[in-house]
Formats: structure tokens, sequence, C-alpha cells
């Protein structure tokens, strides 16, 4: 019997802050690979993901959110980490809030104008439209702005009409052998991922009360038989960022370790021993050389 093609190809998830996007790739993969929380720009690097089905293989690529406001060395980072993906993909997928469009969303749909690989709009969080019927008019706007391959109406947080999404993806994907193995999840180092969930956990326990001034370092990643010893260093730009973090006694810095020590733990099932350190870097995050040393590099 004659073996079908098979198909292989990237699809770039695009669109402003706190739209969903990485939270679209963790239900696509069936697991957590992209960091998520409440606040805006969470996600600050390309982040790769993997989903072979039979003959066909897709590899999202989340995107930090593209944004206006700030024009800081790191923000100028995440919009070229958003923006550079587009020039080598297959398919784009631009995810916007259900009812509600912005200037952000504008500008990020003025960078499809020379686009030439169809660009589906992923209109998403309807599950928490009140009136379902509101929901209509506003695909209908969205049409007359573009020439979307498709539109589909999406929760990513409870898996609406994600294997319609999928679907889509597969059908657009180019005749190609797969570029990685059929089991593999994603191109990044538990290294990585090990930092990106401390830096979550931070981002999470710290709300309103810490700026986009602190960013996770691994110092050392060491594997032996039944456990895995981390070393980490989250840096601040201000002895009173470092003092926020570690909290009294230590027991903020105590809770954030073990909420990311028991995340690591369930993703690379092993016992894991994680040991946190904060330290002072004035400036780091609009200084592009002190990005590219801790790892903020195109």
């Amino acid at each position: 019997m004659k073996k079908k093609p098979e198909h292989c190809g990237y699809i770039a998830i695009v669109g402003r802050p706190n739209v969903g996007k990485s939270t679209l790739l963790n239900h696509i993969l069936g697991m957590k690979l992209s960091i998520t929380s409440r606040k805006p720009q969470t996600t600050r690097h390309q982040i790769l993901g993997v989903k072979t089905v039979a003959q066909d293989q897709a590899i999202y690529v989340d995107t930090p959110g593209i944004h206006q406001q700030r024009s800081s060395a790191i923000n100028k980072y995440m919009n070229r980490a958003a923006t550079s993906v587009l020039n080598d993909v297959d398919v784009v997928l631009f995810v916007v809030q259900a009812k509600q469009w912005t200037e952000e969303d504008a500008v990020v749909l003025k960078l499809f104008e020379h686009l030439s690989v169809p660009v589906i709009l992923l209109v998403n969080k309807i599950d928490r439209l009140k009136n379902k019927n509101d929901l209509l008019p506003y695909i209908d706007r969205l049409k007359t702005q573009y020439p979307f391959h498709s539109v589909i109406p999406v929760s990513a947080l409870n898996n609406i009409n994600l294997d319609q999404l999928e679907q889509a993806v597969f059908s657009l994907l180019p005749k190609s052998a797969h570029f990685y193995a059929d089991d593999q999840i994603t191109d990044r180092s538990m290294r990585f991922l090990a930092a990106e969930i401390i830096r979550e956990k931070l981002v999470r326990e710290l709300g309103q009360e810490l700026p986009y001034t602190s960013t996770v370092v691994i110092d050392r990643y060491q594997e032996s038989t039944d456990i895995v010893h981390i070393h980490a260093t989250i840096f601040v730009e201000t002895e009173g960022q470092k003092s926020i973090i570690i909290g009294r006694k230590g027991e903020r810095l105590k809770k954030i370790g073990s909420s990311a020590r028991k995340d690591i733990t369930t993703m690379i099932h092993t016992k894991v021993y994680l040991n946190l350190w904060v330290k002072v870097r004035e400036g780091w995050s609009n200084d592009e050389r002190a990005l590219r040393g801790l790892g903020y590099s195109e």
C-alpha cells in the first residue's frame, strides 16, 4: 500500500497581550508548555510546540503579546520576537478577544498587509459572553477588515471549537517530511522550561506588586538517578523589589519555590530539589547587553 504523503508546517500564534495565546497552545498540546497568568505580557519568548497526528505535524509558535505602551529594551525585544515569526510560517492564527477590539488589535492586523500566507481569525473567550447573539455582528465587522481564510469562535480555556481549529490548520499544511520526531513536544530545553515555571509563579504570586522587572536564570540543572537539582537566580532591579519577593522571614520566596517545584516535578516526572536566590541587577530590563546575558537572544 502506498504511504500517504506527510504534511508539516509552522503556525504563528499572534495577538495583543492577554488574549489567551499561551492558553490556546497549552490546550492544543494537551499539556502545559507556555506559562500563563492574568497579567499581560507574561510571555516574553517565542515558545515552540509540536503536535503530530498521523501524517500531519503542526509546529505552533506562541509569541509575546504585541503592544505599544512602553519602549524599554525588553518590550522592544518582545515585539521583535512576536513580529519576526510572521516571515517564516505557513499559517497565522490571529487571536482576539470576543467583543473587545482595541487599538493594539488594529496594530497587529496591520502587520498582515503584505502577508501571502493564510490568516485564521480566532475569536477567543466566547464563554465569557453573556449574550451569544452579540458574537455574529462582531465577527461580521472583523471580516470587513481583512480577507481572513476563516473565522473560528473558540474558548481556549474550555476547549470549545479547538478540534475545528486543528482541522483547519492541518488542511493548510504543505506537503513536507516532519521536522521533529513524532513524540517531540518542543525544542526548548528543560532548563528553559524550569526558568519559565519559576517566573510564572513570581507573576502569579506578586500580582500588581512587582512590575515587569524580574527575570529568572538557571545557574545549575543537574540530573542524578532519582532527583534533579536546580539552582536558580531571580534578578530584579531594586533592593525594594528584592524585599518584596523574599517577603517576611523569606515566606514569600518559599511559597514561590514550593509552587514552582511542584510544577517542575509534574513536568519531568522526577523528584526536584529547587534552590532560589534573589539578586539585584539595576536597569537590566532596559539594557540590550544585559538582556542577551540573561538569555533574551533572538
